[in-house]
């Protein structure tokens, strides 16, 4: 074969191969599309579904299931949570939603509040809300029938009602007041079933053993053994205007404290403890199948100083009350008193609140720094140990009141102890509550006072009472502080509607708080509850009362579905 023929022998053989893996690969390719055409099958993550029975371990008793009612009876107002509505309800960061009422509008002077009702609110029994039983509740609020505080009926009897239409009604005020959404959380009750009851027998209704709500789950049955209430089973609203929650029921039932409460959840009775107090927390947060939710309580522990006291005048300074805090190890009384059930607070205003700023610096406990302040002010520290002497030569020392309770008497036993390292001598004087409230508090008889300031049930940060110039006689600014500059804010803060504004407002006067001390921030309380791991979708915030625990138990479930995804790739056309 000659050298042409020989090339072109193999040149067709080259060009036979390329064919050949043309088709190859175009064979491929057609196989991929062929396969491509199939469904891809894709699992999903496990997804909520409707179902299951959720019990839990209520502790207390029932009284009577009626938002009216249940002013003092916390396990009445877990299971009123559920079967009643507010107007509004607040988030975890205290801000206004809608519930009832799908909106509002405040007039520009902030006194008129507009309210609309939604459309698909229905009662329990099918019957629409309207206006007339926004109303009537309000009527009943004020009336001597319901046990709401007093505070509350005066502020109600001072507000006019008007009704605009089925759907609408309005508020009038007779002066500003951002606050007032708090008091618009009260549970709606239906007109249709209780205008006949006079406000004097409502205690004795009928309604208040088989309730007819609008809210999430509604009643089903009481649960008896032995002549008494052991248990109230709900379910699932059906109807419900918002999301409908996926646990199809709910049971409480009844323990007397936490001990015999977590008993029943070991022993399988329950899911979950509405309370796991301090003599069964450690073990409860050793069980690998409970999760244990804590969270903060609306209250406040701290030292009042009275500022206008003429016997102890060294505590109006500045800086002897920050030696005073810094003097203070409040990790130990959070850590070893209180079993790690508090936060040390840094401030007037609960952190979680969309007022709460994060800037203020955090006090170490530095007994040293405690000393330099001291001496700083001109007094005495002697070489050896011993008392701080003052200018004149007498003894830093004041009296500590506190109540006789064993934990603020521990409390007040370990103040006492960190402030005798820093030469401060403190005497301590134990007092029932009431009477320290009301022989030494209120008449402003005292030196220094450990308390608790309370704010259950009121969302909205506002420390006026407590802080504001006006209150510090006959009101429950009891260090008396007097300072103008923070009272503007709290005035302002306190007339204007506008979220940002007020935040901003907030921040300033925590700013001087901290600044100026007029009392010592101690630590914020912490409440601890346990859901069972199988309950998915459990959320903890900041509580504002202990039922806010079920604020979000719409989300809670544990049914579980998978689901297998087809998803289909698009036909590649001629």
């Amino acid at each position: 074969m000659g050298r042409r023929a020989a090339f072109l022998h193999f040149h067709n053989m080259k060009r036979l191969r390329w064919q050949i893996l043309v088709v190859a690969v175009t064979l491929v390719i057609v196989a991929l599309l062929l396969i491509s055409q199939q469904p891809v099958v894709v699992p999903t993550l496990p997804q909520a579904a409707p179902g299951g029975i959720y019990t839990e371990a209520l502790i207390g008793s029932m009284g009577r299931l009626n938002p009216m009612l249940d002013w003092n009876n916390a396990a009445d107002r877990d299971v009123n949570r559920l079967i009643f509505s507010g107007l509004i309800r607040f988030d975890s960061h205290g801000l206004p939603q809608p519930d009832l009422a799908e909106s509002w509008g405040t007039s520009v002077d902030g006194t008129v509040y507009n309210f609309y009702l939604r459309a698909n609110a229905k009662w329990h029994d099918g019957t629409q809300v309207t206006s007339d039983d926004v109303i009537y509740t309000i009527e009943l609020i004020k009336s001597s029938g319901s046990l709401f505080p007093q505070d509350i009926k005066d502020l109600w009897s001072q507000i006019e009602v008007k009704r605009l239409s089925d759907r609408e009604f309005q508020f009038t005020l007779p002066e500003p007041f951002a606050p007032f959404l708090d008091y618009a959380t009260f549970g709606v009750l239906p007109k249709h079933l209780l205008e006949n009851v006079p406000a004097d027998q409502l205690a004795s209704a009928d309604f208040n053993l088989k309730p007819i709500g609008s809210g999430p789950y509604k009643f089903d049955h009481l649960m008896t053994s032995g002549g008494r209430i052991t248990g109230v089973v709900l379910a699932v609203n059906e109807d419900y205007y918002l999301q409908r929650p996926f646990i199809e029921q709910v049971v409480f039932r009844y323990f007397p404290d936490s001990v015999s409460a977590f008993d029943a959840y070991e022993q399988g009775e329950v899911l979950g403890v509405s309370h796991l107090t301090e003599d069964v927390l450690p073990k409860a947060l050793s069980d690998e199948n409970l999760a244990v939710y804590t969270s903060r309580l609306p209250q406040m522990s701290l030292v009042f100083l009275n500022l206008n006291n003429p016997t102890v005048p060294f505590l109006q300074v500045s800086n002897v009350r920050h030696a005073l805090l810094l003097g203070l190890n409040r990790e130990r009384i959070v850590s070893h008193i209180l079993q790690g059930q508090a936060i040390i607070a840094d401030g007037p205003i609960l952190p979680g609140s969309w007022a709460h700023y994060d800037g203020l610096e955090h006090v170490e406990y530095d007994p040293d720094a405690a000393e330099n302040l001291l001496k700083g002010e001109g007094f005495v520290l002697p070489a050896g140990g011993g008392e701080v002497r003052q200018k004149d030569g007498s003894a830093l020392t004041f009296t500590l009141v506190h109540p006789d309770d064993k934990i603020h008497t521990e409390i007040a036993q370990s103040i006492q102890a960190d402030w005798s390292l820093i030469g401060v001598k403190v005497d301590l004087q134990a007092v029932p509550y009431q009477q320290m409230v009301s022989d030494y508090l209120v008449p402003r008889s005292y030196q220094a006072a450990l308390a608790d300031l309370n704010t259950l049930r009121t969302p909205d940060p506002d420390p006026y009472l407590f802080w504001h110039q006006s209150e510090a006689t006959g009101g429950q600014n009891y260090s008396q502080w007097d300072n103008r500059t923070a009272s503007e804010y709290l005035e302002s803060a306190r007339t204007t509607t506008d979220f940002t504004d007020r935040s901003r407002l907030y921040r300033n006067f925590q700013v001087i708080f901290s600044r100026e001390l007029p009392s010592l921030p101690l630590y914020y309380p912490v409440y601890s509850y346990g859901v069972d791991a199988q309950v998915q979708g459990v959320q903890v915030a900041p509580l504002y009362d202990v039922s806010d625990r079920l604020a979000f138990i719409s989300d809670w479930y544990l049914v579980t579905r998978r689901t297998l995804e087809q998803t289909p790739v698009p036909t590649i056309g001629p």
